[in-house]
């Protein structure tokens, strides 16, 4: 019995629909970033924080106003993190490791960053929230994340965050935590979210 025997043209229409698959896989891959960032911003889904109705100053996001009447009937206990991913030789921590605050208020903190390295890099925070239901209720009004930071050699930076967590937050949260990690931009996009996630 005769095989038909793969032809050229054949091996041909294969290899170009391997490819084409390959190039789909590739392209759907790199769309998930984004699409998770919208997803995020939009459920408050891991911790990710949306600042709506603000505008830019020099680098930063200002929120407009305050909308936000304090709740002195109730104190919430917020605490600090910060971590550098690898390929980012700086050190990072906060200078406040946890507040009592009553929902509603202005409080400020800050991280201190230092580039422990022998050249200027720049390096980009990215903010996450636990519980993930308090996200929303989380308003940060002046943030270092809000824009790419660039420390030369052995330079040390405070960097200040100002927030409130918004009286609106639900009554069973009574412990949140905020999360920072720095990762190296250097040769990636700068384009920032409003929640000053790199896209």
């Amino acid at each position: 019995m005769d095989h038909a025997q793969p032809t050229p043209a054949s091996h041909n229409r294969l290899i170009g629909r391997l490819l084409l698959l390959v190039a789909a896989a590739f392209g759907f891959a790199f769309a998930l970033v984004p699409l998770y960032n919208v997803l995020c911003e939009a459920t408050g889904f891991n911790g990710k924080m949306t600042i709506r109705d603000g505008f830019g100053v020099g680098g930063l996001k200002v929120a407009a106003a305050p909308t936000s009447a304090v709740d002195t009937s109730r104190t919430v206990r917020v605490e600090f993190t910060g971590t550098v991913m690898p390929g980012l030789p700086w050190d990072m921590r906060p200078l406040t490791l946890g507040l009592d605050i009553h929902p509603g208020e202005l409080q400020q903190v800050s991280y201190l960053v230092r580039n422990t390295s022998n050249r200027t890099i720049t390096g980009q925070a990215v903010p996450s929230i636990s519980p993930g239901q308090a996200a929303q209720h989380f308003e940060k009004i002046e943030c270092f994340c809000f824009s790419q930071q660039t420390l030369a050699p052995g330079e040390s930076r405070e960097m200040p965050l100002a927030f409130i967590v918004k009286s609106e937050v639900d009554r069973s949260i009574s412990h949140i935590t905020l999360s920072y990690a720095f990762f190296n931009s250097e040769g990636q996009g700068q384009t920032l979210s409003g929640n000053g996630e790199v896209r």
